[in-house]
């Protein structure tokens, strides 16, 4: 059985069968794409002309364009006459959900179309349906005499195609047979890609999006191994998180589920979705491939010969506890406030702990770190009970105190005779030492002490695969304890160390492996917003705040600790029925006390109730001014004013029990 990627410790790129789309090559080792999605009206030629123009300014290698219906599909037409006027020639991409007419005339004009297999010929009514083998084999007939006639008009006209499966928007039939699963999923889009194989038609990318970037991961996966198995080889493939919303949150979970695939060298093209302008697209999906643009020779890490989990299903590490960290309790944040010359209960604010001194009482966020690293220093004021301080050795002897726990160095723990009696955090720098009986030496020692703590990271280029490469090393050897995830980020801007942090660790924590979360900075690193013209980066007025709510955010992204509202929203296109940016802002305003609440916003039937996929309420926009309301995935109310619609929607909330006053 072919594994999913070429290697499991060093970064290589898997290899893919060479596309092009318009003057563009995808795959075979060429470099990875970046694109976007305009949100103007296609009907307004000037609109979506001029955006798509910001678009390509900004880096785009591709722009997609929405195509709902017949009209919008000759206007392709009109907008690429436009911009091949004004001396752009970027391929242009339709998007195509419900309307096969629609997808066969954008083939003949544009370089690309995008069919989703959940709704280009299957319907999604939320029906249960049985077939029997016979039936399942007719509608795959009646699949193939509906697709075909678009397989043949692609192969004429040299147009690309993407088969973009979204989790959201399985089909009644699909989830019938398979479930709401990653399996699904993928048998979705194979189904299309046999019927183009039967043609000769291969100029074609896949998709497999999510809003969980957990379940995105496993598909991916699990069709590059299909594939290899079926055909003996990969088609190109387009990474995206769909409804990964806004702000930090809407980068955190596109470097968690896009990031994790990069870093083992898949993926030919990506979108980062955010309900933002498009062009603020592009910057980020540059952050993300610039850390591949470059050889770099990867450091010598011993190979894996058996994996020792599944990468195509989530489960956790088995692990001990000591103390709160490890076994099923949720993983730890740890805060840095070590670079902070003296420490005030001022500064605890900024990771979740604000001191309230006329009543001599601390409150505690439901986003406040666990444990706080000071290095050398000792605080001079009463700490709230819950929290802990981690020092390096030396200061923990000097404090005197249990709420001071030591953090040692691997083979300083090793060689010490002064441990604390419940809990020790030990530091090691993953296969930068080549001596592996040192190695053994180490977790020999490590693997019957029930109050250790491992930290792992690495200052490797291969830094991932090498946290991940000891996380095998520690299943060989039996070892048990709870790991922290450690990761210090080199970046110059914000949105650089968010995608550094959410890829290097997201990728690890998908993958069962972490009992806790340390971020950090390089010393090379800036939080200074370096000005680039027309760029814009997120706002950054207090780092530790910053740093604490990235941790927080990985780890809800990646599902493993859930502490704040989850909004899964759609990133607007041109079928959008409100302004979703001012729309998500208003929610999220009235919202983000509802901890563990997942919200997703639509901007039309074609982005809910599907694309949801999970979350508990859906706003969802269904004609002008209107919207319906969801709970689950059924309607609850239809049709209802815009101008109340947020009110409605906490109503419902309330109705439905999960609602709390601030």
């Amino acid at each position: 059985m072919q594994a999913y990627c070429q290697s499991q410790t060093q970064y290589k790129r898997l290899i893919t069968r060479e596309v092009r789309v318009g003057n563009l090559l995808l795959g075979n080792g060429h470099p990875i794409r970046v694109q976007t999605m305009t949100t103007t009206d296609t009907m307004d030629t000037l609109a979506t002309v001029e955006q798509a123009i910001r678009c390509i300014e900004a880096g785009a290698e591709l722009v997609r364009i929405t195509a709902p219906s017949i009209k919008e599909a000759n206007q392709l037409q009109v907008i690429k006459d436009e911009l091949r006027k004004r001396g752009y020639d970027t391929p242009l991409v339709a998007d195509i959900h419900f309307t096969p007419n629609a997808a066969e005339i954008a083939a003949r004009i544009v370089e690309k179309v995008r069919v989703n297999p959940g709704n280009y010929v299957d319907k999604k009514k939320f029906e249960q349906l049985e077939y029997t083998d016979a039936e399942y084999a007719e509608e795959i007939e009646r699949i193939r005499e509906r697709f075909t006639p678009l397989v043949k008009i692609c192969r004429e006209h040299g147009t690309a195609m993407r088969i973009g499966t979204n989790h959201g928007s399985l089909s009644d039939r699909i989830m019938s047979r398979y479930g709401d699963t990653p399996i699904g999923m993928v048998e979705s889009a194979m189904e299309f890609l046999r019927i183009a194989r039967e043609e000769d038609f291969h100029n074609i990318i896949l998709s497999m999006k999510s809003s969980n970037p957990q379940v995105m991961v496993q598909a991916y996966r699990l069709l590059i191994r299909t594939m290899y198995d079926e055909f003996g080889e990969v088609y190109p493939l387009h990474l995206g998180v769909t409804e990964a919303g806004d702000g930090e949150d809407g980068r955190i979970k596109s470097a968690v589920g896009i990031g994790t695939l990069l870093e083992d060298g898949i993926g030919d093209t990506i979108r980062v979705s955010l309900t933002e302008d498009p062009e603020l697209e592009i910057p980020v999906c540059r952050d993300m491939v610039k850390r591949y643009s470059s050889v770099v020779e990867p450091a010598a890490v011993p190979p894996i010969e058996t994996l020792p989990y599944n990468p195509m299903a989530y489960n956790r590490r088995d692990s001990f506890s000591v103390e709160r960290i490890g076994g099923s309790q949720v993983p730890v944040v740890i805060a840095d406030l070590s670079t902070i010359e003296e420490i005030t209960p001022a500064h605890l604010q900024s990771v979740g702990y604000t001191y309230d001194a006329n009543t001599d009482k601390w409150s505690i966020a439901d986003t406040a770190a666990d444990f706080i690293f000071t290095g050398t220093q000792l605080l001079n004021f009463e700490l709230p009970g819950t929290l802990r301080v981690m020092v390096y050795p030396a200061t923990w002897k000097a404090a005197n105190s249990n709420s001071y726990v030591p953090v040692f160095e691997y083979m300083q723990y090793v060689e010490s005779q002064s441990h604390h009696d419940s809990l020790n955090f030990v530091l090691m720098d993953c296969y930068s030492d080549p001596d592996r009986k040192v190695l053994q030496l180490y977790l020999n020692a490590i693997r019957q002490d029930k109050t250790a703590v491992l930290c792992l990271s690495s200052l490797n280029k291969n830094a991932m695969q090498s946290v991940r490469r000891m996380f095998s090393e520690l299943h060989l050897n039996q070892v048990k304890n709870p790991v922290v995830l450690i990761c210090d980020s080199p970046g110059q801007s914000p949105d650089e160390h968010l995608i550094h942090f959410a890829t290097e660790t997201g990728g690890l924590l998908l993958d069962g492996m972490g009992d806790g979360i340390w971020l950090g900075y390089q010393p090379a690193a800036s939080v200074e917003q370096p000005q680039v013209k027309g760029r814009t980066y997120l706002p950054v007025k207090d780092i530790y705040q910053f740093t604490n709510n990235t941790a927080f955010s990985i780890l809800q992204a990646t599902r493993t600790r859930i502490s704040k509202t989850e909004y899964i929203s759609c990133p607007s296109c041109g079928r959008t029925l409100f302004d979703l940016q001012e729309t998500t802002a208003r929610i999220r305003a009235v919202t983000h006390h509802l901890k563990g609440v997942k919200i997703a916003i639509m901007g039309c039937i074609v982005n809910g109730p599907g694309e949801m996929a999970d979350a508990d309420f859906g706003y969802v926009g269904s004609g002008p001014g209107k919207i319906t309301l969801y709970k689950g995935k059924e309607i609850v109310k239809r049709n209802v004013d815009s101008a109340v619609a947020v009110d409605q929607l906490i109503e419902l909330l309330k109705e439905s029990g999960v609602w709390i006053e601030k």
